[in-house]
């Protein structure tokens, strides 16, 4: 069961990063996009229970430094979305698990070994295998493209962030759920912020924004309980499910190629095939 649960995961993930693209291919609120998300995720979770024996200081402060970790990477990956193919984009977002190792490491005092060693250098190599080459330089577009690369790279570093605080915030007390919770608060809050101020466009009245937004938080809700679940069960051993779990962008990227004639490249696929084998080695025991 839990390795349907994985694979039930890794398609939710796949098919709201599809949504974004979408979404982020017209010039649209992307503040209001990802405030409609934050409702939709807070109330699915709102019927969660509460720990009464965590700290509360903790969850909240955690919560919220995850939290808007967890806002700005994913309004950065939307707007990457917008400048670059959905496969990059997905591919370099997932691949947030080579930070998260060295920073394990560094702030939460855990080791490294060979085998992680060689999943970070797969991952850089499937970084750079995507990094625009000199064709790609000097029109409007393709400097548009590079900072969309630049975008999706800086989405990863946040979300790493949020997976540390995670590990750091469960590891002192802090309520789970109550933590995830007030992740989809900060998506609310951040995405008004967003809108409001940066976009001054908080278009509420827009139905397509309205309907993509519903539909996304329907999916990231999908996500959080089919991970939850895989890694809960007796048969979800962390190193089986996780790496099935972070393969989405696989189908991301077909999906772009099959509806979006996004480009596919010898480079391309030599990015996959070094980012599958990253988080192979990665979460690896």
């Amino acid at each position: 069961m839990a390795i349907f649960y994985a694979f039930c995961c890794l398609i939710f993930s796949a098919i709201n990063d599809f949504v974004f693209k979408l979404y982020a291919r017209r010039m649209r609120s992307r503040g209001t996009f990802v405030f409609w998300i934050g409702v939709c995720f807070l109330l699915a979770l709102l019927w969660l229970p509460r720990d009464s024996a965590a700290s509360l200081s903790t969850t909240l402060f955690w919560g919220i430094v995850s939290g808007t970790f967890s806002v700005v990477a994913n309004i950065l990956l939307i707007e990457a979305m917008g400048m670059q193919s959905a496969g990059l984009c997905s591919t370099i977002y997932r691949l947030n698990l080579v930070l998260v190792v060295p920073g394990a490491i560094l702030l939460l005092g855990e080791s490294l070994n060979a085998r992680q060693i060689l999943g970070i250098l797969a991952a850089l190599a499937a970084i750079l295998a995507f990094t625009p080459g000199k064709e790609e330089r000097g029109t409007h577009a393709a400097k548009k493209s590079r900072l969309g690369f630049y975008l999706v790279l800086l989405a990863a570093v946040l979300r790493a962030g949020m997976g540390l605080s995670y590990k750091y915030a469960f590891t002192h007390g802090a309520d789970k759920n109550g933590v995830t919770v007030l992740n989809a608060c900060m998506w609310i809050i951040g995405g008004l912020i967003y809108a409001v101020f940066w976009e001054k466009n908080a278009a509420f009245k827009d139905r397509d924004t309205l309907k993509y937004g519903l539909l996304s938080g329907v999916f990231v809700s999908a996500i959080v309980f089919f991970m939850a679940g895989m890694l809960h069960l007796p048969d979800g051993a962390a190193s089986i499910v996780l790496p099935i779990a972070q393969m989405s962008f696989l189908l991301t990227f077909i999906m772009g190629a099959i509806f979006l004639k996004e480009k596919v490249s010898k480079r391309k696929i030599a990015a996959l095939l070094c980012g599958c084998l990253a988080i192979l080695l990665l979460v690896a025991k």
